[in-house]
């Protein structure tokens, strides 16, 4: 794709975004995208067929900067225990900034869960993906003792997606170094919960 046409598309979702998290979604028109971009329809439709394409191009757009984040820290030289608590930390703090630039989580750009969820699939995959690599690097490292890691990086990935919420509603007060939250997490990922034998 063009230079120009790239510019164009990622403009017209700009905008659409904008516009889902002030209007919602539902209130939202290809017109009204079109006129707030200063586009034509005609535009706007040679990029997205539909609205419901736009949205999942906003919820994408979004993603992929969460996504890259994460991929920077995957790429990180660093003990595979500290990338992975840097992994959670990055992954929460990212996801909070992602609901805030589009208002809260009662707003109605994130009211139809199941949308958000379709189009996060491909993404749930390529994260399951980076946390293997993590665990992976600590088995070689002799950092961690896992028989399978896929199967662990697929049960932290849905571990971790269970604390968004929480973490963005605040009841988790913080998931940085030191916190009693970030404590927990690590004793739990690291030490287990069963008493060791002396």
């Amino acid at each position: 794709m063009a230079i120009a046409m790239v510019k164009t598309r990622d403009k017209l979702i700009e905008v659409a975004r904008l516009l889902f998290a002030r209007i919602g979604v539902e209130n939202t028109t290809m017109n009204d995208i079109a006129a707030a971009s200063q586009k034509g329809r005609r535009t706007l439709y040679t990029y997205f067929k539909s609205k419901t394409d736009i949205y999942h191009a906003v919820v994408e757009s979004e993603l992929n900067i969460l996504y890259t984040a994460l991929e920077t820290v995957v790429d990180k030289e660093m003990p595979a225990d500290e990338k992975l608590l840097e992994f959670i930390r990055t992954r929460s703090d990212m996801i909070k900034q992602v609901v805030f630039r589009n208002g809260t989580l009662k707003a109605r750009f994130f009211r139809d869960i199941w949308q958000v969820e379709n189009v996060r699939k491909g993404f749930d995959l390529q994260e399951i993906n980076y946390i293997q690599a993590i665990l992976d690097e600590g088995v070689r490292k002799n950092s961690f003792v896992i028989e399978d890691t896929a199967s662990m990086a697929a049960i932290l990935h849905y571990a971790f997606k269970g604390l968004e919420v929480p973490y963005i509603r605040g009841t988790m007060k913080g998931i940085r170094s030191g916190s009693k939250d970030m404590e927990n997490i690590v004793n739990l990922l690291f030490n287990g919960i069963k008493k060791k034998n002396l």
